[in-house]
């Protein structure tokens, strides 16, 4: 009889820390990813544009099942903007709208530069860039605007907790800003390059950005996908995963057989989503406390 081709195991659930190369899509990032890895069941948190650089979390097996909660966590990124022209994109892959003026730029003082950061700080009211990913009516700006529809997106509240200006190059009839930014879920870094230049009247782009945080996960574990093919193993497994991510919240073996049913269990007294673990150290569900309860928000390790 003719041998048979055995089909290759599927990999643990777990995490993948990425880090992304420039030219690339997100998309094209899991489609390496589920060849290395040998599984179609790889998503993302949280995506990056294809000229961007840096961390892009991915999530192998039922570990995809983290992405959507891990997405809502805090992010950093090193940004460079560039003061002096606006473009279609509010990024230097855009067509330029606007030029400054010389002697425009020439004004814009160090002290204004400040004080347009400030303002950009903290709890603001954020436009979206119209090529962003944001959905009206169930399709995404970007996609309208490529079909030749004029898109106006409303302002949404985004946290910018930290803005800290790192360099300042006047060079080239433009202003270049090296920054750190780090901003909640839902921030368009680009939108603050092209608010920043509206700040001070000249008009701005960013030119790079590289993503150093998602929450806990940093560019320190992250790998390229060359040193992933050379070494395809998981960043964390799905119990240091969940550890790192989310509070713990450790239960008896019965509560943790409520939980793989998908029953309610004794509230923990933690605030916000948490990591529930069994006795042997298993994460089983993510969790939160509603009603006097524990409610499982994603099983992760039915029964």
């Amino acid at each position: 009889m003719p041998e048979t081709k055995r089909s290759r195991p599927a990999p643990p659930p777990g995490l993948l820390v990425v880090d992304k190369a420039p030219e690339m899509t997100s998309h094209d990032v899991v489609a390496r990813v589920r060849k290395i890895m040998g599984t179609r069941k790889v998503g993302h948190a949280g995506t990056l544009d294809p000229m961007a650089t840096g961390v892009l979390v991915l999530g192998i097996e039922r570990a995809t099942k983290l992405l959507g909660h891990l997405a809502l966590d805090r992010k950093t990124y090193l940004a460079t903007f560039a003061l002096g022209a606006a473009t279609t994109t509010d990024d230097v892959e855009g067509e330029r709208v606007s030029t400054a003026d010389p002697a425009a730029l020439a004004e814009v003082t160090d002290e204004a530069i400040a004080a347009g950061i400030a303002a950009l700080t903290g709890e603001i009211e954020q436009v979206p860039s119209s090529v962003s990913a944001v959905k009206i009516s169930g399709k995404r700006a970007y996609a309208r605007v490529r079909s030749g529809e004029e898109v106006v997106l409303k302002p949404r509240p985004v946290t910018v907790y930290r803005f800290d200006l790192l360099a300042t190059r006047r060079e080239g009839g433009t202003i270049e800003l090296d920054a750190i930014v780090e901003c909640s879920s839902g921030t368009y870094v680009r939108a603050l390059a092209r608010d920043l230049g509206g700040f001070l009247g000249v008009g701005g782009h960013l030119a790079a950005l590289r993503r150093t945080t998602v929450g806990p996960f940093t560019l320190a574990a992250a790998r390229t996908l060359e040193q992933l093919e050379a070494d395809p193993v998981l960043t964390h497994d799905l119990d240091t995963a969940v550890a790192a991510a989310f509070p713990r919240y450790e239960v008896d073996a019965r509560a943790a057989k409520s939980v793989q049913y998908g029953q309610q269990i004794r509230a923990s007294g933690i605030k916000g989503t948490y990591g529930v673990f069994s006795p042997d150290g298993h994460a089983i569900a993510l969790a939160v406390d509603a009603g006097g309860v524990s409610r499982s928000v994603v099983v992760l390790d039915p029964a």
